[in-house]
């Protein structure tokens, strides 16, 4: 599937059928279910926090993933406990597959003295080295010589682990992204880099972003490998990001990945996404990722109506919870409001 031997290099990964999808995923009923589980919940969450953003209850920017689960979550899924992820403001579901949990991305959300930022911070930059999650930086495309600094680190400790970043299609084109992936590449580091194409930076549409046919042909000129899957496929993703961890870990260095979706949503809550011609939008929703593969798992005998309605109830629950712990917690005391911004 990848290869770097000519203009040929950026493959495209095809959509999986009824009869292959067991034997390519790798994966066997319990896993599968945990792939929709995880898409289910990050899409949940989402619409949780955008309600409460339209009730004045979150201060800020509220960003949605919708349309981007099967990447954020096909993507984290082929990751182990030791590896390092830099996930971006729409790969909530990655955070949830490396362990994170509801009530402290809530927490995080509502900006309450405890959450990962101590309400220093609310719906943006926000980590947990317990978990190897590190990000975002708002200028997005620093964050890639970031996670290939962690790479290098984990290269000359001699450490097996890989790290996982994103960028989006606006971000690709930005000066950091291209000197991380020239240092990636020259140092085999273990890197990975997911190219988010979801059709608009902000405002701007791919045909004014750039002329190449697919975002992964850039890998050529990295000597490194490339491939473009389609991004409402959980199983694809997973199987090419899969594949790209397992040629980090055993040393062969870095990998382009553009997964190719779009952003069902403005850039955020405060975005009506005007630009987008409604009949693109009308296109892609027949794509919607969690219908498709709902629908694939029904066929296949792996989800019944009965599951479907056990992880649904599961979900609301713990969305409920966490949503009423943290509009009970308090706010961080504003005599601490400049504690922990300067290095003393």
């Amino acid at each position: 599937m990848i290869t770097t031997k000519s203009k040929s290099q950026a493959k495209v990964a095809k959509p999986e059928t009824k009869t292959r999808i067991h034997l390519n995923s790798g994966l066997k009923a319990d896993g599968l279910l945990k792939l929709y589980y995880y898409m289910r919940l990050m899409r949940g969450f989402e619409d949780s926090i955008l309600r409460l953003y339209q009730q004045g209850k979150i201060v800020g920017g509220a960003y949605s993933g919708n349309g981007n689960e099967a990447t954020a979550i096909g993507s984290a899924f082929a990751l182990e406990k030791d590896d390092y992820l830099f996930p971006m403001h729409r790969d909530m579901g990655a955070h949830f597959v490396k362990g994170e949990s509801v009530l402290n991305l809530m927490l995080q959300h509502l900006a309450r003295e405890n959450s990962l930022t101590r309400g220093r911070d609310g719906t943006g930059h926000y980590s947990d080295p317990s978990l190897r999650i590190y990000g975002n930086i708002s200028h997005l495309g620093a964050m890639v010589p970031v996670a290939c600094g962690a790479a290098l680190a984990c290269k000359l400790r001699k450490e097996k682990s890989v790290v996982m970043t994103y960028i989006g299609d606006g971000g690709a084109s930005v000066g950091e992204v291209h000197e991380g992936l020239a240092m990636a590449s020259v140092m085999r580091l273990p890197f990975i880099l997911i190219i988010e194409n979801n059709q608009y930076a902000y405002s701007t549409p791919t045909a004014k972003q750039f002329l190449v046919k697919h975002l992964s042909d850039r890998a050529v000129g990295y000597g490194i490998p490339g491939v473009t899957v389609d991004g409402t496929d959980v199983l694809a993703v997973f199987r090419v990001c899969r594949e790209a961890v397992e040629r980090a870990r055993k040393g062969d260095g870095p990998t382009i990945i553009e997964s190719v979706t779009m952003r069902m949503h403005g850039h955020a809550a405060h975005d009506n996404a005007w630009y987008v011609p409604k009949k693109q939008f009308e296109e892609w929703k027949k794509k919607d990722p969690i219908e498709r593969f709902e629908k694939l798992l029904m066929t296949e005998g792996v989800l019944t109506e009965a599951k479907k309605k056990e992880l649904t109830k599961d979900i609301h629950a713990q969305l409920d919870e966490a949503t009423n712990i943290a509009l009970e917690a308090p706010y961080p005391p504003s005599e601490q409001a400049a504690e922990g911004v300067y290095a003393e």
